[in-house]
């Protein structure tokens, strides 16, 4: 089978069957063509059959990765694309031997989460401009980031009939579009109803799923957009550490665990697969780390 032709049965497999993000989809389709491309120089000929991508192509594509220097996150997340692109093949018996059998992927650093102090978040909450709808709308974000430890992807991907009010929890689809109920705080609520009913949102109610939060022409905000203008409250409230999205929801994870939160109930509300992921909290609170020498340390 050409190459080209086993991209497309992939894709369509990842978005028919797997019902993978379309942000997902994008990047598998650009380390497929990435490796597609690399392969089509190597081999010259005018087309690429999968038996023609061996181990040694692969070895050579990896080095040549290493030579463009390209981070060793961005090198993991192909290796990860292309493994589970010919497992696929494996599968569905489109080839017989895997090329990527005996080679390894790089191994990824693991670094600490980076994570705020209470007093620091609020002075990156009090950025936004509330006498506007969208520095209303930004506020209403940050407050549902910190109050349920939403990722990036799903809080763009959440619609008003996602909130329910009443029983204050929310429901989020997470990675693999898997679905799960996280509560919110009562003042997250209130800031969303503040913005939902602000004279100057746009509406859209006309649609059947009715974003939560719009941009200003009235459409879906974009992730790319929410990093922007999280960037630019960073400059307004001069604080010097990085703050994202992400970088809230660690800190509320970390919080979460100071106050006294199992990990269980952490990993179920991070939509953690593994336990092990959650675990890289008790590493980064310093505070906790100090209650649990002083409790054990005889001469603490």
């Amino acid at each position: 089978m050409e190459f080209c032709k086993a991209i497309e049965q992939f894709l369509d497999y990842l978005q028919f069957v797997k019902n993978v993000s379309s942000h997902t989809l994008r990047n598998y389709r650009i380390d497929l063509l990435s490796l597609e491309k690399f392969a089509f120089q190597e081999i010259s000929k005018e087309t690429l059959s999968l038996e023609a991508l061996d181990r040694m192509t692969i070895r050579r594509y990896l080095a040549y990765l290493h030579g463009q220097k390209k981070a060793l996150r961005t090198v993991i997340r192909k290796m990860s694309t292309y493994r589970s692109f010919f497992s696929f093949l494996m599968k569905k018996n489109i080839l017989s031997e895997n090329p990527l059998e005996e080679i390894d992927s790089p191994k990824k650093r693991r670094t600490l989460p980076v994570t705020l102090s209470y007093d620091q978040l609020q002075l990156f909450f009090a950025a936004p401009d509330l006498s506007t709808c969208l520095g209303v709308r930004d506020r209403a974000m940050m407050e549902l980031f910190y109050s349920s430890a939403l990722r990036l992807s799903e809080l763009v991907q959440l619609n008003k009939n996602d909130i329910d009010v009443i029983r204050k929890s929310v429901r989020v689809r997470g990675k693999g579009n898997k679905e799960r109920i996280v509560p919110v705080t009562h003042t997250a609520i209130e800031w969303i109803g503040t913005y939902l009913h602000h004279p100057e949102r746009k509406s859209n109610e006309g649609k059947k799923d009715v974003p939560i939060f719009l941009n200003h022409r009235g459409q879906r905000i974009t992730a790319r957009s929410i990093d922007r203008h999280f960037q630019k409250y960073l400059k307004q409230s001069g604080l010097v550490d990085k703050i994202t999205p992400h970088v809230i929801r660690h800190t509320i994870a970390t919080h979460w665990l100071e106050k006294g939160m199992d990990l269980k109930t952490i990993q179920m509300l991070l939509g953690h697969s593994s336990l092990g992921t959650t675990t890289i909290y008790t590493q980064v609170s310093m505070k906790l780390k100090r209650e649990v020498y002083d409790k054990t340390h005889p001469r603490a």
